[in-house]
Order: C-alpha cells, then structure tokens, then sequence
C-alpha cells in the first residue's frame, strides 16, 4: 500500500525541527502544517512577506486580504511578522530559512529539480522557486512517485526545464523515502507494504538500499 496524500505529509512533517523557519511550496506541502508535531514549534514563512503563518481559517476567521504565496487565504499566529516581499526574498537568499518543502515535476538523481513549467502550458511565472532552492539550508521535495501517465518522476536528467541544479536533499514520495547522495540516490525508507521491487520498477534510475527486500 501506498502512502496517502495524508501520510506522506505526515512524514514530510517530521523534517521539521524545534524553532525552525520552514517555506512550504503550493499543492501537497501545504498539508504538511497539518501535521507539525506539538512539541515541535516552528515558524511559517511566505514569500509575499507573513513570517508565522498560522492554521487556514474557517469561516468566521478568514479574512480575504490575509493569502500566502499561493494566494490561500491563511491566518496569523501570535507574534507573526508582516513585511514587504522584497524583505521576504532577503530572508530566503540570505540563508535564513532552514527548509522548503516543494513539489515536483521531476528530480534528477543528481539532485536537480524542475518545478516551475511544463512546456506548452501557460504559467504566470517561477515565483520565488529559484530563489527557494538556492537560499535556503534544505530542500526536500515531496510529491507522487510517478506521474499521471505511469511514467518516473525521479530520473537520470530532468526534461523540464529546471529550478535549480544540484539543490534537492531528501525526496519523500508515496513509495518512500531517499536521500539524494553523491553515489546516487539512496533508499533509507519504504512506505507500508510497499517492497524494493515496486519502487525499484517505478523509478528512472537504480537505487542504493541496505533495506532488506
């Protein structure tokens, strides 16, 4: 069995540390505030410039001109921070971000990332990806293991045009768990029931695991 959308947040969500600064991408990554660990306190941040971004809000809560990067409505915890995007970007290059939590298109076992556009589809723009993967001290994507048509997301060379190159740390997908390392990508975790095998057959490149099959 796979893991759910639910799941692999949940996982992803143990990434977070103690007082840490944490950026989480559009789609999927959002549900990782979900999930954060009680004993775990730590600090969401937007690039369209909120630092302590809170649970999302329920109707009587939400407040129209409060949205992060994704253009979510969100709301504020005590203590948050409220500034000009172009402070949020120096926060993010300047390395003061812990992780960013992204989705995906495709992950190179080199570590490259493409994120951003697939070509031929209208998109407004990067947004604050690029910056993202550069600036910040650890990149992990979470994200489905295969594409809608069946095919590997996780891939010698990306095709896509790319966020970034060399910039993904960790990679959690439905399947598992793997740590992108300079002899390749290495399995550390397997989702329930899933076997070596089936991650194996579902991914573009040979793994590295001292998991037992």
């Amino acid at each position: 069995m796979a893991w759910t959308r639910e799941q692999m947040a949940q996982r992803a969500a143990k990434e977070l540390q103690d007082g840490f600064y944490v950026n989480l991408g559009i789609g999927l990554p959002t549900l990782v505030a979900n999930y954060i660990p009680e004993n775990v306190d730590v600090w969401l941040q937007s690039e369209n410039g909120l630092l302590g971004i809170g649970e999302f809000p329920t109707e009587q809560t939400v407040d129209a001109d409060l949205i992060n990067a994704g253009k979510q409505t969100v709301t504020a915890r005590a203590g948050a921070a409220f500034f000009s995007s172009s402070e949020s970007f120096a926060m993010i290059r300047g390395g003061h971000v812990n992780i960013a939590i992204l989705g995906a298109m495709e992950v190179s076992e080199k570590g490259d990332l493409a994120n951003w556009m697939i070509p031929g589809k209208k998109v407004k723009g990067m947004g604050g990806a690029m910056d993202l993967v550069v600036g910040v001290q650890r990149v992990v994507v979470l994200m489905e293991h295969c594409a809608k048509d069946g095919t590997p997301k996780i891939v010698s060379e990306c095709s896509l045009p790319l966020t970034g190159q060399a910039v993904v740390h960790r990679v959690i997908t439905d399947l598992g768990v793997m740590d992108i390392t300079s002899e390749g990508i290495k399995l550390i975790e397997l989702a329930d029931d899933v076997t070596f095998e089936q991650i194996q057959t579902a991914t573009g490149v040979n793994l590295i695991t001292e998991i037992e099959a």
